[in-house]
C-alpha cells in the first residue's frame, strides 16, 4: 500500500487544528496538507467534555477566530455552542474534508537524509503511515484518556456512583439526589450550579480555595459598539478592548497583588448573602494567578450558594464511607452521588513518540522555542495556547509563525529548520503556574529559557509583534 505524503500533516481537529488549517490554506496556497484526528468528531477538548453546564472560562470575542469573530449572543459561552461554531467554521473554510477521523498518532520518525516525517497511526486497528516534511501537533497537551485521579481513601467502599467531569456518563442523572463535588477548580465551580438545578443539594468540598471573578455573560460594551458601528469593526474593538483588559487585570495580579486579593475579596463579598464565607472558603493561600484565575458568568456560583441548593466546604477528606464523606474535622457528608473533579493530567506532544534520525526524543529534555518549536528537533511546530488568556490568542500566533516559517523556507530552498540545541543556567517550568496539573506535569514538558525565543511570554501585546514579524534566523538553523 503506497504512503500518502503532504507537506504538512496536522495533529488534531480541534480548536488549534482548525486555526492551523485556515492560516495553512490561506497563507500557504502551495502546501498542501491533512489533519489526523484520534476521535470521530471535531472539537476536541470541546467535543469531549460533556459535564453538566460545562464552558468556556474566556470571552468568546478573543476564544473565537479572528478570521471567523463570534456573532452568538454571549460572552461566555456553554459547550455547545462553541462545538458547534468550531464545526461551522470547519465547514465554512472546507477543512473538515481535510480531516482522517478515527486516526489515533502514535509515533513520528524524522529522517535526515530524506528531510521527512513518517508518521504512524491506528485506524480501526489497522496501522497506517503518512509521511510529510513539516509536522504540526494541534493536539494540546491534555491527556485525553485519564484525568488525575487522586487516591481518596475507602473511595472504593462507596455504594453510590462516582463520576469523573472528563468521562461524564449520559445516562447519570442527579435529580432529586444529594451530590458533592470534590474540587475548586474551574470544573467544579460549573458543575455546581449546573447540577444544584435540580440535585437535592450539592456540596463542593474543596481542600483549598481559588480565586474566582464574576463577569458579565452578555458583554455590555459589545453590545453597545454593536448597535453604533458595523459589524466588523465592532467585533475588532471588543477583542481589542477584551486583550488588553484581561492583560491589564493579568498584570495588576502579578505587580499588585494586595490589590488585586481586595478586589476579588470585594467581588465575593459583594455576591455572597453570607460574607462571613469569604475568608474560610474564597481566600486562598497564594497570590492571584499563581494559579488560574476562575470565572463565572453573573456570579452563578454565588446565587447558586445564597439560595441555599448548594453549599461549600473546605476541609480534608478523612475517609469515604458506604454512604458518605467523612471529613478530618470530624464532619460528615451524605452522598449519593460523588464528582471527583479533581484536575486533569497533561500530556506533552500528545504521547506521540518521536524519534530523530533513530534517536528518541524527551520533551523533557528540550526548551520550547518561542512557545511553537522544540530545540533540536526539526520541522516540528507545538500548538501551545496561553494559561492566562484565551487559549486561541496564542494558538493562531503560533500558525501565523509557522506559516512564515514554511514561507521563509519555500522561498530560500531550505527543506529543514532545526532550533538550535538550547541550554540555560536558569530553566524556568514551562507553564509558570503552580496548579497541581502543572506541577504534577513540570518533570515531563519542555523547559523555557530565562530569555530571547526560549522565553515562553504569557503576553499576546509582547508575542504578537515577535512572532508575526521577528528574525526568522534567530537561534534557527537551515539546510
Amino acid at each position: 500500500m503506497p504512503v500518502e505524503h503532504v507537506d504538512v500533516l496536522i495533529v488534531g481537529a480541534g480548536l488549534s487544528g482548525i486555526d492551523a488549517a485556515y492560516r495553512l490554506q490561506t497563507r500557504c496556497p502551495d502546501r498542501t496538507y491533512a489533519i489526523l484526528e484520534a476521535r470521530d468528531a471535531i472539537g476536541g477538548t470541546w467535543d469531549l467534555f460533556r459535564y453538566p453546564g460545562v464552558r468556556s472560562d474566556s470571552d468568546m470575542f478573543t476564544l473565537g477566530f479572528p478570521f471567523r469573530p463570534w456573532r452568538g449572543d454571549t460572552s461566555i459561552a456553554d459547550g455547545g455552542d462553541i462545538l458547534q461554531y468550531l464545526r461551522d467554521t470547519a465547514a465554512e473554510f472546507g477543512i473538515d474534508r481535510r480531516i482522517r477521523f478515527g486516526h489515533e498518532v502514535v509515533e513520528a520518525s524524522w529522517d535526515s537524509s530524506s528531510a521527512r516525517w513518517t508518521v504512524r497511526s491506528v485506524a480501526d486497528g489497522v496501522s497506517v503511515e503518512t509521511n510529510c516534511s513539516f509536522l504540526y501537533l494541534c493536539s494540546g497537551y491534555y491527556d485525553y484518556e485519564s484525568g488525575h485521579r487522586p487516591d481518596i481513601p475507602g473511595l472504593g467502599d462507596f455504594a453510590g456512583t462516582v463520576v469523573h467531569p472528563q468521562f461524564w456518563p449520559e445516562e447519570l442523572d442527579c435529580d432529586g439526589r444529594k451530590v458533592v463535588v470534590i474540587g475548586s477548580g474551574a470544573t467544579a465551580i460549573t458543575l455546581v450550579p449546573a447540577l444544584a438545578e435540580k440535585a437535592e443539594h450539592v456540596t463542593m468540598l474543596q481542600r483549598s480555595p481559588s480565586y474566582i471573578m464574576s463577569l458579565p455573560a452578555h458583554d455590555p460594551f459589545a453590545r453597545s459598539v454593536g448597535r453604533a458601528l458595523p459589524d466588523t469593526v465592532a467585533q475588532r474593538l471588543v477583542r481589542v478592548k477584551n486583550i488588553i483588559a484581561n492583560l491589564g487585570f493579568y498584570q495588576l495580579c502579578r505587580h499588585a497583588p494586595f490589590v488585586a486579593t481586595r478586589f476579588l475579596r470585594w467581588v465575593a463579598t459583594r455576591n455572597l448573602h453570607e460574607p462571613s464565607l469569604v475568608d474560610p472558603h474564597f481566600t486562598p493561600t497564594y497570590r492571584p494567578w499563581d494559579q488560574r484565575l476562575c470565572l463565572v458568568p453573573d456570579a452563578d456560583l454565588f446565587r447558586t450558594l445564597n439560595s441555599g441548593r448548594a453549599t461549600v466546604v473546605t476541609d480534608r477528606i478523612d475517609t469515604v464511607t458506604e454512604k458518605s464523606i467523612r471529613l478530618a474535622s470530624g464532619a460528615e457528608l451524605e452522598a449519593d452521588v460523588i464528582v471527583t473533579a479533581t484536575g486533569l493530567k497533561l500530556l506533552p506532544a500528545g504521547g506521540i513518540t518521536v524519534t530523530v534520525d533513530g534517536e528518541r526524543v524527551d520533551p523533557a529534555d528540550t526548551y520550547i522555542y518561542r512557545g511553537t518549536m522544540l530545540g533540536g528537533v526539526p520541522n516540528l511546530a507545538l500548538c501551545l495556547g496561553y494559561t492566562n488568556a484565551s487559549w486561541t490568542l496564542r494558538a493562531d500566533l503560533a500558525s501565523l509563525f509557522v506559516c512564515r516559517l514554511l514561507n521563509h523556507m519555500g522561498r530560500n530552498g531550505f527543506r529543514i529548520a532545526t532550533p538550535d540545541r538550547h541550554r540555560d543556567p536558569r530553566p524556568k517550568p514551562l507553564l509558570g503556574l503552580t496548579s497541581g496539573y502543572v506541577t504534577r506535569a513540570a518533570a515531563i514538558l519542555p523547559k523555557q529559557g530565562s530569555r530571547g525565543p526560549w522565553r515562553m511570554r504569557q503576553n499576546y501585546l509582547l508575542d504578537l509583534p515577535e512572532m508575526r514579524f521577528g528574525r526568522l534566523d534567530d537561534h534557527m538553523t537551515y539546510s
